[in-house]
């Protein structure tokens, strides 16, 4: 069981550190539309994403899983996924790295509290209080108009209720990513087969960007792959306290490689989503600590 547990925390540490990196590989891809960087991550994504299924002969189950309600759910979360990368390319691209950050930290807060306005799950005092922090730290951002607390509650909100679509939805971490690919690849095509006709398509103008462009497809599965491995072998609390590696890592590059400027109210906003994500961070592996003694 240990093994086994050490295993995920490798698997977990690396799903969110190439996460964390992906600014410094999106910022390669600066001169390329990002609509067009998206339409690319979809199309080499569902190529990669094919051949998985395929080799571990998940296609049968993938199928049957994918219809009805199912299949609806899917279709609203790959709108979710695509609203929430095409928002993240485009504030890499714009030296919004801080923002999409600050996103990114306010998830696990935002889930919290979907989880208890959609689902009727309860929270301690401790992560309502968390919550509160947070929003105070968020408001602050927004009364101030200092940067685009836009990007980050559109990175935070689309992706707190992609969560809670896949969470209902009946169907595995790669068949459903699968799906949802599939049903946005008929879109992606129509846009790089327009960016063609008009000329200003980004691919076949140079290697190097052409194979960053194919890079799109591994770039995006590989952490998603590892997080689904992981997540068998985690508790949720351990999961809860890896995730903030990722807007770490996002952080840190916006200030120390990008040079995006840090002012006063980006560090008072900040300093209130970590003590939030502290707090909830916190909470939860106390709670987890007092359910492995019961048992």
């Amino acid at each position: 069981m240990a093994r086994g547990m050490n295993r995920g925390l490798w698997l977990g540490a690396g799903a969110y550190i190439l996460w964390g990196l992906l600014p410094l590989y999106l910022k390669l891809l600066t001169g390329v539309p990002a609509v067009q960087v998206l339409a690319h991550r979809v199309v080499w994504s569902l190529l990669l994403l094919a051949i998985v299924v395929l080799v571990l002969g998940r296609l049968r189950t993938v199928r049957a899983a994918a219809r009805g309600r199912t299949l609806a759910l899917l279709g609203a979360s790959a709108t979710l996924i695509a609203i929430n990368w095409l928002t993240y390319i485009w504030a890499v691209q714009h030296a919004h790295v801080l923002e999409a950050s600050l996103g990114y930290f306010i998830n696990p807060l935002v889930n919290v509290a979907l989880g208890v306005a959609v689902l009727g799950e309860r929270v301690s005092r401790v992560q309502r209080v968390a919550v509160g922090i947070a929003a105070a730290g968020v408001l602050v951002m927004a009364l101030s108009g200092g940067g685009a607390i836009w990007i980050s509650l559109v990175l935070a909100v689309s992706f707190g209720l992609y969560g809670l679509i896949r969470k209902v939805a009946a169907i595995d971490a790669l068949g459903g990513l699968t799906i949802e690919t599939l049903l946005l690849a008929p879109l992606s095509l129509v846009v790089l087969a327009y960016a063609g006709a008009a000329g200003n398509a980004a691919f076949g103008q140079e290697r190097s960007a052409d194979l960053l462009l194919i890079l799109a497809g591994p770039v995006t599965a590989a952490p998603l792959l590892l997080f689904a491995a992981a997540a068998r072998r985690l508790t949720l609390a351990t999961l809860g306290l890896l995730q903030y590696l990722g807007p770490t890592l996002q952080f840190a590059e916006a200030v120390l490689i990008f040079g995006e400027p840090l002012r006063p109210v980006h560090i008072v906003t900040f300093a209130a989503i970590w003590t939030g994500c502290a707090l909830y961070a916190w909470d939860a592996w106390r709670q987890s600590r007092m359910v492995a003694a019961i048992a």
